[in-house]
C-alpha cells in the first residue's frame, strides 16, 4: 500500500516538537500516513487555507477559537463525522461550539498573573475579581495586550459583562477600560515575550494572561501565581478541523477523533493545554497548571467568536482612537 503524506498545520515552538515526537507517530503507524507538520500561529493558518481555497495542501488545521469561527464561517471546515469520543467532551469545548465544524483539542484560560513575592512582601491579597485590576495602588503596574490580542479582547468582554453589557454591547466594556483600567496599565504589550520580562524586570505588579504563558513564566523561576476571577475566565479554545475540500477526508477526520481522544489530550498538557476530554487523566503538577478539574472548569466561559469576528475591525478603531 502506498502510504499518504497528510499535512497539518498548528502552533510552533515546543509544541511542533511535541506534535512530532508524541503525538504523530501513534497515528502514522495506525493508518499508514506520513504526517508533515505545517507550523505557524492561528492568523497565518487561516490565510494559508484562504489562499488555497479550492485546491487545499492542508488536511487538519489547528487554531484557536477565534480564528477557527472564522475559518468555519469562510467555508473552510468540513462537517464533523459523528463519533462516540466527541460525546466526552466538555460543554466549553463541544463541536456544537463550532457549528458541528470543527471540536476544542486543548484549554486555556485567560486570567489574572500577579507577582506573588511583591503582594506577600506587601501583605496584599491576592487578586479574586477583574475589577482588582483597576486598584489604585496599581497605578502604572498592570499590563495587558491591547485589543489586537486575544488577551486584551477578553478583557474587554469581561468588563463589558461585568458593567451591564456584553458581546453584543460593547459600550460598558470601552467606558470601564477608559475610566477604570487604562490608568493603571503601564503599556498595552502585543508580546508575551514583553510581557514576562516586564515582569521580570520588577515594571509590573501583575497583568492580564493566559495560564499557559503565567506556568511558563513560573517554570522559569520567576514567582508568578495565576487566578481564575471569580466572575469567569474566558476560553481559549485550541480547536481542531478537517480543511473542507482536502484530498484525504476520512484520514482527517481520524485525526480529529485521534487528537480529541484522552491519551492524547494527556500529553497536550505538557504545552500548557487543559484537556477537553472529560476522561483524560492528569497527574501531579500538570493536573495544578492547567484549566482541569471541577473548580477550574467551572470558572472558564466562552466568548461569542460570532459576535466579535463581524465587530472586531470597528471595535479596533475604536481601541485605537480612545484607549491607546
Amino acid at each position: 500500500m502506498t502510504q499518504d503524506t497528510m499535512y497539518v498545520a498548528g502552533y510552533s515552538g515546543d509544541f511542533q516538537t511535541m506534535f512530532e515526537k508524541e503525538i504523530a507517530p501513534g497515528f502514522e503507524a495506525k493508518n499508514n500516513v506520513k504526517i508533515v507538520y505545517v507550523a505557524g500561529n492561528s492568523s497565518e493558518t487561516i490565510a494559508k487555507l484562504q489562499a488555497q481555497k479550492g485546491n487545499q495542501e492542508i488536511n487538519v488545521a489547528l487554531v484557536d477559537d477565534g480564528p477557527m469561527h472564522q475559518a468555519v464561517q469562510f467555508g473552510l471546515c468540513d462537517a464533523l463525522a459523528e463519533a462516540p469520543v466527541y460525546n466526552d467532551i466538555y460543554d466549553v469545548a463541544k463541536v456544537s461550539v463550532f457549528g458541528g465544524k470543527a471540536v476544542g483539542v486543548g484549554l486555556v484560560a485567560t486570567g489574572i498573573t500577579y507577582n506573588k513575592k511583591l503582594f506577600d512582601e506587601n501583605g496584599w491579597p491576592a487578586p479574586t475579581s477583574w475589577n482588582d485590576l483597576t486598584d489604585e495602588k496599581f497605578a502604572q503596574r498592570v499590563t495587558s495586550n491591547p485589543i489586537s490580542g486575544t488577551f486584551g479582547l477578553n478583557t474587554l468582554v469581561m468588563f463589558a459583562r461585568m458593567n451591564g453589557g456584553g458581546e453584543k454591547n460593547i459600550e460598558p466594556g470601552f467606558d470601564a477600560i477608559r475610566d477604570k483600567l487604562a490608568p493603571n496599565v503601564l503599556s498595552w504589550s502585543s508580546s508575551n515575550a514583553q510581557l514576562a520580562q516586564m515582569f521580570q524586570n520588577g515594571d509590573i505588579d501583575l497583568g492580564v494572561w493566559g495560564s499557559n504563558r503565567a506556568v511558563a513564566l513560573k517554570k522559569t523561576g520567576f514567582p508568578v501565581e495565576f487566578v481564575y476571577p471569580s466572575e469567569g475566565a474566558p476560553a481559549i479554545v485550541a480547536s481542531a478541523c478537517s480543511v473542507a475540500g482536502n484530498r484525504l477526508p476520512e484520514k482527517s477526520q481520524a485525526l480529529l477523533q485521534y487528537l480529541a481522544s484522552p491519551e492524547v489530550q494527556a500529553k497536550f498538557a505538557s504545552q500548557g493545554f487543559g484537556p477537553t476530554n472529560s476522561k483524560a487523566k492528569l497527574e501531579g503538577a500538570l493536573a495544578e497548571e492547567v484549566p482541569y478539574g471541577a473548580e477550574k472548569l467551572s470558572k472558564l466561559v466562552n466568548v461569542d467568536w460570532d459576535t466579535i469576528n463581524q465587530n472586531r475591525a470597528e471595535w479596533t478603531k475604536q481601541w485605537t482612537r480612545t484607549v491607546e
